[in-house]
């Protein structure tokens, strides 16, 4: 599943980010990378996916989230 589709207060677990280079490297830089808990803090209709990962709060569009893959914390 992409992170787009997470739902409210659930846990994941990144899989793989297929984004482009620069964005893709933006990302890691602030520390997403396969292995990393996140948890889906909010998730608009719009697209807009707030998360916490590693104690900071993000906002990603939708072009983005839905580019990275995740699984559940539990799977």
């Amino acid at each position: 599943m992409t992170l787009a589709e997470g739902k409210i207060g659930c846990d994941y677990i990144v899989e793989k980010l297929t984004l482009p280079d620069q964005t893709e490297k933006r990302l890691q830089a602030l520390g997403m990378i396969e292995g990393t808990e996140i948890s889906v803090l909010n998730n608009k209709n719009e697209g807009t996916v707030i998360i916490k990962m590693r104690s900071t709060r993000l906002a990603l569009g939708k072009g983005i989230s839905s580019h990275i893959e995740v699984r559940g914390e539990g799977s």
